[in-house]
Formats: structure tokens, C-alpha cells, sequence
């Protein structure tokens, strides 16, 4: 059995999955990030199998989502989309010190996931964070510079207006830097990590995530286990259930 309830830590909605025996005690914590136009609760399933086998999980509404929807443009939302990136990025560190502090989640045992945009976040964390012990990039992004142009061009390419001019998003683009994995991806320090990324994926491309798996597996040479990619020929921009399934063992494993 496990109870889900809806909180605030350190001042962001989230659902809070635990087994209802082990709700004071310090558990292993994982964060599970929703995608873009999603909300905290079409993650339900991932956070009900890791809490039925021990884990806290913490379920949490990204900016201008779910409880925190301020009713923008879809025009709008996409044109913030970086800036909930990095917000959400911030909020995670926020979250976690909010659960340590009340001795509630196990400081070493910390995983971070996501999906879509959430695998965006997870990537960028990962950059950031070295308390995420392991963790799982479901149909994610590492290289922010290379996906921050392509979404440039598309817009361009769908005459989207985009309300700065050329100086102003190349500083926009220097903002990321610091959570582009695969500009340093020795900031992973061989964690545990578990892609997943449908190849025909028409709106996070594959190429970004399958480039960057080459890149660090010679960072992974005698701990191989530690990272696997799994490509599906024929998913699109969907998690599937074997995906789903692989994210749980992977923190029975690691975390």
C-alpha cells in the first residue's frame, strides 16, 4: 500500500508518494519530472512502483503547469520554455534540501528522472548537482546549445515571432552553459545514468541523445553497467512500458 498527497516543498506543488509506514523515516528520495504541457500527475504509475518497493517520491508541478497554470499563450509557454528549465533545475536542489533538512530523505540516495522536457531537466541537474546519484533521461536532451537553435529555426520555419533580437538570445544561449551536459560531460563523475529515446521521435530528436551516448562511453570503460541507452526503432515522442519498467529496476539497482 502506498499514499499519495498533495504538498508544497519549499514553496512548489508536488505529490508525495510514500508507503504510509515509512512516511517520517529519511528513505531513498527520486524525482520524477513531467514533460512540456504536462503535469505532475501523468507520472502517477512511475511514482506508485518506486514508492510500493521502498522510495519517496516526489511528483512536482513545473512552472506555468498543472497547479501553477497562469492560463499563458501557447505562444507564450513555448517562449518560456528555458526559463522553466532552469527554474525547475533550481527547484529540485530547493526541494531536496527542504526533505534533508526534516530528515526525511536520505542525503547519499537521491535519484532524479524524467520525460520530454523532464529528461531535459534531469540532463541539466546531472551538470549541476553531483548529490544525484543516479539517474534516467526518458526521450531527454543533453546538448541544450544545439536543441536552444533547433527550436530557434523551427520557429523561424513556422513564423513564430520571437521577440528578440539576435544579441539578446545569444546571451539567452550563454545562460545555458552551465547545464549543457555535453559540453562537460566529465561532470558526470560515472554515474549511474539510463537513457531511453525513441528513434523516430519528432519532437526531441534522437540524434542529440544517441551522439551524446557515444561521446561518454569511453568515460564509462570498466564500469559499463553503469550506463545504458536503449533505442526504440519505433517509438515516437511516447515513453513506452518497457521504458517505464527499465526506470524502476534501474533504481532498485542504483539507488
Amino acid at each position: 500500500m502506498v499514499i499519495i498527497e498533495q504538498q508544497q516543498l519549499a514553496g512548489v506543488p508536488v505529490l508525495h508518494v510514500v508507503q504510509p509506514e515509512k512516511r517520517d523515516e529519511p528513505l531513498p528520495l527520486i524525482f520524477f519530472i513531467h514533460g512540456f504541457t504536462s503535469a505532475k500527475e501523468h507520472n502517477l504509475h512511475f511514482g506508485y512502483l518506486l514508492a510500493e518497493v521502498g522510495y519517496r517520491v516526489v511528483l512536482p508541478d513545473a512552472l506555468f503547469h498543472g497547479e501553477r497554470d497562469e492560463g499563458l499563450s501557447e505562444r507564450k509557454l513555448q517562449l518560456s520554455f528555458w526559463d522553466i528549465v532552469v527554474r525547475t533545475i533550481s527547484e529540485i536542489d530547493e526541494m531536496k534540501n527542504d526533505l534533508v533538512s526534516r530528515g526525511l530523505a536520505d542525503s547519499g540516495r537521491i535519484g532524479l528522472a524524467g520525460t520530454s522536457m523532464g529528461g531535459i531537466v534531469t540532463f541539466g541537474a546531472l551538470a549541476v548537482y553531483p548529490w544525484v546519484r543516479a539517474a534516467v533521461a526518458l526521450m531527454g536532451c543533453p546538448n541544450f546549445s544545439a536543441f536552444f537553435d533547433a527550436m530557434i529555426e523551427e520557429g523561424k520555419r513556422r513564423h513564430i515571432d520571437i521577440p528578440m533580437p539576435p544579441a539578446l538570445l545569444a546571451l539567452e544561449k550563454e545562460k545555458l552553459a552551465r547545464y549543457d551536459l555535453s559540453k562537460q560531460p566529465e561532470k558526470l563523475a560515472g554515474r549511474p545514468l539510463f537513457i531511453w529515446h525513441g528513434k523516430v521521435d519528432q519532437v526531441v530528436p534522437y540524434a542529440y541523445t544517441y551522439e551524446f551516448y557515444q561521446q561518454i562511453k569511453p568515460l564509462y570503460e570498466g564500469n559499463e553497467d553503469r550506463l545504458q541507452f536503449i533505442t526504440d526503432p519505433h517509438a515516437g515522442h511516447k515513453v513506452t512500458r518497457e521504458a517505464f519498467l527499465e526506470t524502476v529496476r534501474w533504481f532498485r539497482e542504483y539507488i
